[in-house]
């Protein structure tokens, strides 16, 4: 009998986190004050975010400890299998192997609480009562108010308003968990005030929602802190346990990927899968291909440009290098929320910069084609941020049987769609459609960046 799955016992769980700084040939830019447009310092970061957290983003080091507390409770999903995608492989008649990570296992259903339970711990250890945070697809508030229960926090979340309109299950899941949840822009912030009389029916992003759970924190230094579930150097940390795990299950199958893929928004769940793998290409010579999938529709990686930007509509947050589409940009109204970000992380921008890591943009139609094959041939409905892996597995596994050519893929299932049933509710009913963006509606918002990257 085959193998169709490959398990790690908890003993496994890894004890450290991978800091792919330590190892990039060009470290990241610094991030700037928009004031003085001099590097931010730790003690201006302590305000917004827990210290622990300030330390790991600025380190170097090449691994850093997991608390024994954290990966106590890592123990009650991970290791997550490795899976050989056989049916899909033989729905698409390709010689290559497919293989994905399925961290659709975890309680909240995708591999945002990898950093929600350290963001969390370390918040309740400096003594931290109350947290903020936004949500794009509901995937990362679940995630953090599962933490913030288990480590006696008090949460809110601003959810960018289409996705609390079209995904009203990840709402109550987040209630279940004791977070209040509020759809952005909201009344309760400068930031949504403003964005509310520019427009009153503004369906909301991901900068906004950041923009005013920055706001919320920084009203009450004492006892509150916020959150983030991607993007920053801290959180891309935190998620390789993913890719460190994957690569001791990939050796247990005698395999090696010749590329390894995750869809893209900010950079979780791509770092996490991809930065264990591009450690052995800066350190030890390997070629695997590391591909960034990104919505077609909000292009940052593929047609936006690298320079120094904010990670909110408003300005509140430090500017930091990245490949953007401005910061102003407002992405079409498409399922995978989560993706539906105008900026990309430093580390990841930098690496994509230097030709270390791949990008492409797919098509929200064709990503739902992939996912539909995927439910119907490996049983898991995914969520519709993670079909854009899928669509790019897809098309690798094409290409290898138009060339007849052997090749391993590896990509991360970042997590399941049981709760955005109402997404493939639209797709069957031919109601999605693909977003074309212009280079003239591309260009609108990034000219109105300052040049301080020349």
């Amino acid at each position: 009998m085959k193998t169709k799955k490959i398990l790690l016992p908890d003993q496994m769980i890894p004890a450290q986190w991978y800091n792919i700084v330590a190892d990039m040939p060009q470290k990241p830019l610094p991030p700037l004050d928009p004031r003085t447009r001099r590097p931010v310092t730790a003690e201006q970061m302590n305000c917004i975010f827990a210290e622990e957290l300030v330390r790991q983003e600025f380190s170097t080091e090449r691994f850093i400890d997991i608390p024994d507390e954290v990966r106590d409770l890592y123990r009650i999903w991970r290791c997550t299998p490795l899976v050989r995608a056989y049916a899909l492989e033989r729905a698409l008649d390709t010689p290559a192997k497919i293989y994905f990570k399925n961290e659709s296992v975890s309680p909240a259903g995708s591999h945002k609480p990898n950093t929600a339970l350290p963001q969390a711990y370390y918040n309740a250890k400096q003594g931290i009562k109350h947290l903020t945070t936004e949500t794009g697809g509901g995937q990362w508030g679940s995630a953090i108010a599962l933490a913030s229960q288990y480590f006696g926090l008090d949460l809110k979340v601003f959810m960018v308003k289409v996705s609390y309109e079209q995904k009203p299950y990840r709402k109550l899941l987040m209630n279940t968990w004791g977070a209040e949840v509020i759809p952005s822009p909201s009344t309760l912030t400068d930031a949504g005030r403003r964005a509310l009389a520019d427009d009153s029916d503004c369906s909301g992003n991901l900068g906004l929602a950041i923009s005013e759970a920055v706001e919320t924190a920084v009203q009450h230094p004492d006892d509150t802190r916020y959150c983030l579930g991607s993007v920053l150097n801290h959180v891309l940390l935190h998620q390789t346990v993913i890719g460190e795990e994957a690569l001791v299950q990939m050796e247990m199958a005698g395999d090696e990927p010749d590329v390894v893929i995750g869809c893209f928004g900010g950079g979780s769940n791509f770092a996490g899968i991809g930065f264990p793998f591009l450690r052995r290409n800066l350190r030890e010579g390997a070629r695997t291909r590391i591909v960034a999938v990104e919505p077609a529709s909000c292009p940052k990686l593929t047609r936006g440009t690298f320079q120094y930007d904010f990670g909110d509509v408003a300005g509140m947050t430090p500017m930091l290098p990245m490949y953007t589409l401005g910061h102003n940009f407002q992405p079409a109204d498409i399922h995978a929320g989560g993706l539906r970000y105008h900026g990309a992380g430093s580390i990841v921008s930098q690496l994509l910069r230097d030709g270390l890591i791949e990008a492409q943009a797919v098509p929200q139609l064709e990503t739902f084609r992939a996912g539909l094959l995927f439910a119907r041939t490996e049983g898991i409905v995914p969520a519709p941020e993670s079909t854009h892996a899928i669509a790019a597995a897809v098309r690798e596994a094409l290409r290898a049987k138009e060339e007849g050519a052997s090749k391993t893929i590896l990509f991360n299932l970042s997590g399941h769609g049981m709760i955005d049933l109402y997404a493939y509710e639209q797709y069957f009913a031919d109601k999605l459609q693909d977003y074309t963006v212009t280079d003239a509606e591309l260009r609108r918002t990034i000219d109105q960046l300052d040049r301080i990257i020349k």
